[in-house]
C-alpha cells in the first residue's frame, strides 16, 4: 500500500537533522542536484564535501564516475537523497517530481535551492549562490567576476561583424521529424549570446518541424548537441535540411550538451568556440588579449 504524502513525511523525519544539531560551520556533506551546481563545486575546489551528485553531474566526469548517484534531478527520490546523511542539498530549481522536493525541503537538512536561467546575470547569480551556501562568498564573487569578463570580452570581438549567422538548433532528430529550439530555450540564449540569430526564434519553446517548414527558415548552420550514449544523427540526410544554405555548405556543428548548454563556468568559453566555429576566420575560440 503506498504511503500518504504525511506518513511518507514521518518515515522521512527518521533522516531529518534534530532541531539545533546543525552549526555555524560550513557544511561538510554536499549533495549537488544540476549539472552546473556540480562543476561550479569543482570549479572551486570543494569536491571533497560532495557526497552525491545526480545524472546530469557529467562534468567534470570523476564526479559521477566517484560519487554516489542520486538520480535524474527531475525524479527524484526524497528517501534516497535525504539516506546520504547531507548537512546541505544543492538543488536546481528545475528538480522534481515536486512531492520529492517538498518532502525533502520539510525534512529539517538545509536546502538550497539554486536559481537557473539563461542570462548573463542569471549566470553569475547561481555561482554567488553556490559559493556562498558553502561559505566560498569571496572565491565565488571571483568566478562571477571571470564569467563576466569571458562575456565581455566575447561581446567586443563580436561587434564588428555585422552579417549575423542564421542558426537552427535540432535537439532531436527521429524519422525526419525536427524538435527545433524556439525562443525562451537556452538554446535560443547560446545562439544569441554567439552573435548569431535563431531563425526559429519567432516560436516559444521547443517544436516539431515538417521538412518543408525546416527548408523555409533557411539556416545558414545546423547546431546539435552529443551526449554520452546518444547517437549521431546526421540532419542533412532529411532532404528539407539538405536544400538549405546551411545543408548546401555542410555546416554542422555539434557540441557537447552540457558544455554548450549547462550554464556554469565553462559557458563564456563555449560560446566562444560556438562563435569561432559560425564565424570562421574571423573569430577565435581563444579571447583577443591571450592570442
Amino acid at each position: 500500500m503506498r504511503l500518504s504524502a504525511i506518513a511518507t513525511a514521518a518515515v522521512l523525519c527518521a533522516f531529518a537533522v534534530p532541531a539545533g544539531a546543525q552549526s555555524a560551520a560550513e557544511p561538510q556533506r554536499v549533495i549537488t542536484i544540476g549539472g552546473a551546481i556540480t562543476e561550479i563545486l569543482y570549479a572551486l575546489g570543494e569536491e571533497d564535501r560532495v557526497v552525491a551528485v545526480d545524472t546530469t553531474s557529467l562534468y567534470p566526469p570523476e564526479a559521477l564516475a566517484e560519487k554516489p548517484n542520486v538520480g535524474y534531478m527531475r525524479q527524484l527520490s526524497a528517501e534516497g537523497v535525504l539516506s546520504l546523511s547531507p548537512d546541505l542539498i544543492l538543488m536546481d530549481e528545475g528538480a522534481g517530481p515536486q512531492q520529492a522536493v517538498e518532502l525533502i525541503d520539510a525534512a529539517g537538512v538545509a536546502v538550497q535551492h539554486v536559481p537557473t536561467g539563461y542570462t548573463v546575470e542569471e549566470l553569475t547569480e547561481k555561482v554567488r549562490t553556490v559559493a556562498t551556501a558553502v561559505g566560498k562568498a569571496d572565491a565565488g564573487e571571483a568566478m562571477a567576476a571571470k564569467i563576466d569578463a569571458g562575456f565581455e570580452a566575447l561581446a567586443d570581438d563580436l561587434a564588428g561583424i555585422e552579417d549575423r549567422k542564421r542558426v537552427l538548433f535540432i535537439l532531436s532528430l527521429v524519422d525526419g521529424r525536427i524538435n527545433a529550439a524556439g525562443s525562451g530555450t537556452g538554446a535560443d540564449a547560446v545562439i544569441r549570446l554567439a552573435g548569431a540569430k535563431n531563425v526559429f526564434g519567432d516560436v516559444e519553446g521547443y517544436k516539431t518541424l515538417s521538412s518543408e517548414a525546416v527548408a523555409a527558415l533557411e539556416p545558414d548552420a545546423i547546431l546539435m548537441v552529443t551526449r554520452p550514449g546518444l547517437e549521431a544523427v546526421d540532419p542533412l540526410t532529411v532532404p528539407g535540411l539538405a536544400a538549405t544554405p546551411a545543408g548546401q555548405a555542410g555546416t554542422v556543428i555539434r557540441m557537447d550538451a552540457l558544455h554548450l548548454l549547462g550554464f556554469g563556468p565553462r559557458t563564456p568559453g563555449a560560446l566562444r568556440e560556438l562563435a569561432a566555429a559560425l564565424y570562421p576566420g574571423i573569430m577565435s575560440a581563444e579571447p583577443a588579449h591571450v592570442r
